[in-house]
């Protein structure tokens, strides 16, 4: 939810993967890589591998990755929000959190994806186009940056680290 003059992404609250609201104003301060994520996709592994690994290394220095599975590519996320969650934290050892199912493209797309999308146009104009499309978000909640699902998270480090300001 938030409202019509969203200027962050902290003036939104999203629900959890057990359902439960998360205010997005929590992140205040923090970097954010916001991810649309999918656990049969072709782009699975190598995207958790690497995602779990950047947030291993920066988690502490006041980086977050917000993970929102979705189900419009592919029907590559058929399972529910505990079976997601399960996957990706045995399977990835996935820490950072996952959301609840969310659209990201359409009417029903989730208003947090509506203001990404309209913060940052991609190739395509405002559509996602695939599993693992990455926003990278600045401490004051801005968009800076948006990456395509076959960018590897690794190549994003520079990028994290200098809005981090880590040498």
């Amino acid at each position: 939810m938030a409202s019509p003059s969203a200027t962050s992404v902290h003036d939104f609250a999203v629900k959890d993967a057990r359902g439960n609201d998360v205010d997005l104003s929590t992140y205040k301060g923090k970097v954010l890589l916001i991810v649309n994520v999918a656990s049969q996709c072709g782009l699975t592994n190598s995207n958790y591998t690497e995602l779990s690994q950047l947030y291993e290394k920066y988690k502490d220095q006041g980086f977050e990755i917000l993970a929102f599975p979705c189900n419009q590519f592919g029907a590559q996320e058929p399972g529910s929000n505990e079976e997601i969650v399960e996957f990706a934290c045995t399977r990835f050892k996935a820490e950072y959190p996952i959301f609840d199912k969310v659209d990201v493209n359409g009417d029903k797309a989730a208003p947090i994806y509506k203001f990404l999308k309209s913060s940052k146009g991609g190739l395509f104009g405002d559509s996602i186009k695939w599993n693992f499309s990455k926003f990278l978000v600045d401490k004051d909640g801005k968009v800076v940056d948006r990456y395509a699902p076959t960018t590897s998270p690794f190549s994003i480090e520079k990028d994290i680290k200098k809005l981090l300001g880590v040498a």
